[in-house]
């Protein structure tokens, strides 16, 4: 699987961050990351769930250090994966010092919860000797100033006055290593603080949504949020909150890159129409046959499953390989033209043959 960057979306220019082998900033493609669920201390656990969120496309991984006995455990687990891990730190600055010196290649920190000066110039001291990045992460549900009352807005302008305070402190010690966010459990927050962001600085930014809930009720919010503000060319790498299997999240992160045309897997693409009273056959369920007869191509192909005539022939023209279904039959397409009738149970059989032979010609 490969990220890759759509000439229709005008990314905002930012300053290219290293984080380990991994840039992120507007020269480089938008990177999914996710964060493991398991206790930091369970050694192996994590290094299983870290190298399935890598087979599954994440390029960075968060893992959470809130005690002595995790920066211990993460040193350990940094040796163990070929992917760059960002140590999660909160409250603590000798924390996050200890995951420096464990091999982290880019820290978060949360300005509403390290707040001391000195501490955060030692933090800063530390990663520019080990060449780490760090992430200034504000979250609206740190800001102490907040109010159940307090207005939309000025939660907006408090999120960006406690960033800019954080940032100029970087900057006043020539730091600039830095990886930008600014969350919210609110969609309309997260996308108006993330744009005053871009406005404001040069940094790359990172884009979530705090909170997003189940997998279920995750991907919508997640997906109007993130999916706004990428759009409008802001954001450079992504995390996708959801309960339960990151995977899940990472998946979601994908789905909503690939909506942009932001991120490009080897899998086979399924353009599906809804239906209607002018279908004949059954087209949910000749999807999923298809979805499964080719579910172990690795060529990234599209093909079109339509119901009638109607967007047929249209769909047909914009996939590699398209079937019209009409009352028992249906039409098969190869890149837009029309290249066989056949009877419906042999629709799969036509395809999948037409399919092998589109991938030895690639």
């Amino acid at each position: 699987m490969t990220s890759y960057n759509s000439s229709m979306i005008k990314r905002r220019k930012t300053r290219t961050v290293n984080i380990g082998s991994v840039k992120i900033g507007s020269a480089a493609p938008i990177v999914v990351q996710s964060m493991t669920k398991v206790a930091t201390t369970d050694i192996n656990r994590c290094v299983r769930q870290i190298n399935r969120l890598v087979d599954a496309g994440c390029r960075l991984v968060r893992v959470a250090v809130p005690t002595a006995a995790d920066t211990t455990a993460f040193a350990k687990i940094v040796e163990k994966v070929t992917v760059p891990l960002i140590a999660d730190v909160h409250f603590s600055s000798a924390r996050a010092i200890e995951a420096i010196e464990a091999g982290a290649a880019k820290i978060r920190l949360n300005p509403g919860n390290i707040k001391n000066p000195k501490d955060i110039i030692r933090i800063i001291y530390a990663a520019d000797a080990h060449n780490v990045a760090i992430r200034v992460g504000v979250n609206e549900a740190s800001i102490r100033d907040l109010k159940k009352d307090t207005p939309p807005a000025k939660r907006v302008m408090l999120m960006l006055h406690e960033m800019k305070k954080y940032v100029r402190l970087f900057e006043s010690r020539g730091f600039t290593q830095i990886v930008l966010s600014a969350k919210s459990s609110d969609v309309r927050r997260t996308i108006e603080i993330n744009r005053r962001i871009a406005e404001t600085f040069d940094y790359p930014i990172h884009l979530g949504l705090t909170h997003a809930g189940l997998p279920e009720n995750a991907q919508i919010p997640s997906a109007v949020a993130l999916g706004t503000l990428l759009a409008e060319g802001i954001g450079d790498t992504i995390r996708v909150s959801a309960a339960g299997d990151p995977l899940i999240e990472t998946e979601i992160a994908k789905q909503i890159l690939a909506a942009l045309g932001l991120y490009k897997t080897a899998a086979v693409e399924l353009v599906v129409c809804p239906t209607c009273a002018r279908a004949h056959i059954d087209v949910t369920g000749l999807a999923r046959k298809i979805r499964r007869a080719t579910a172990g191509i690795d060529k990234p192909l599209r093909i079109a499953v339509m119901g009638c005539i109607v967007n047929g022939p249209g769909e047909a023209a914009d996939a590699d390989l398209a079937v019209c279904a009409a009352k028992n039959k249906g039409f098969i397409y190869r890149k837009g033209r029309k290249i066989a009738t056949v009877p419906d149970n042999k629709i799969v059989e036509t395809l999948l043959k037409e399919l092998n032979d589109l991938r030895c010609c690639r």
